[in-house]
């Protein structure tokens, strides 16, 4: 009898801690209507020509870089630089509305291909942000706390996609806080 009741006891407190990171409706709401926009962000013929263009020739800075080199560029690295000064950038800037706390686009092969600032990882190959959007689902993320922003924040990332083929993926991380006003 103490087990069965230790095991109820211990259901009703792992159902409850799984229930503690839900959305609420309204703002659920809202992040769909923000994947509608960036969905048609990505259709955009500056984003769909700039993640052809990557996919089709790595850059020769580009070529030799890993997470570790990646994690070593300071923000003034001209290499990183140029990831924030290209046309998809520009779009992407643009488009930022105040509760967007960071964007990146990714090539193919989840290589950055432009951002609006320096993300934790130069490849997100791998991870189901640029994985699920690679076979041309939409993906979001849990609410959590950004590494590179210190922002809480969701992730969604939709998939660059040439004609009905997903070449790319775009990551837009909405600040809670923000977007629940």
């Amino acid at each position: 009898m103490k087990s069965i009741t230790l095991l109820l006891l211990l259901g009703a407190i792992t159902v409850r801690l799984a229930g503690a990171d839900t959305i609420d409706p309204a703002l659920q709401s809202k992040i769909n209507s923000v994947i509608k926009d960036v969905q048609s962000w990505a259709s955009d013929p500056v984003i769909v020509n700039a993640v052809k263009a990557h996919n089709a020739a790595l850059p020769p800075d580009q070529a030799q870089l890993t997470q570790e080199k990646w994690k070593s560029l300071s923000l003034l690295d001209p290499t990183v630089r140029s990831f924030a000064k290209n046309s998809a950038a520009e779009f992407i800037k643009s488009k930022k509305g105040e509760f967007i706390s960071e964007a990146f686009l990714s090539d193919a092969a989840g290589f950055k291909v432009a951002f609006l600032s320096k993300p934790s990882s130069w490849c997100h190959s791998g991870k189901p942000k640029h994985d699920d959007p690679m076979k041309g689902k939409i993906w979001q993320g849990e609410i959590e706390r950004d590494d590179s922003t210190g922002i809480q924040q969701i992730q969604i990332a939709v998939p660059v996609l040439d004609g009905a083929k997903p070449i790319g993926s775009l990551t837009i991380g909405l600040s809670v806080t923000k977007l629940s006003k």
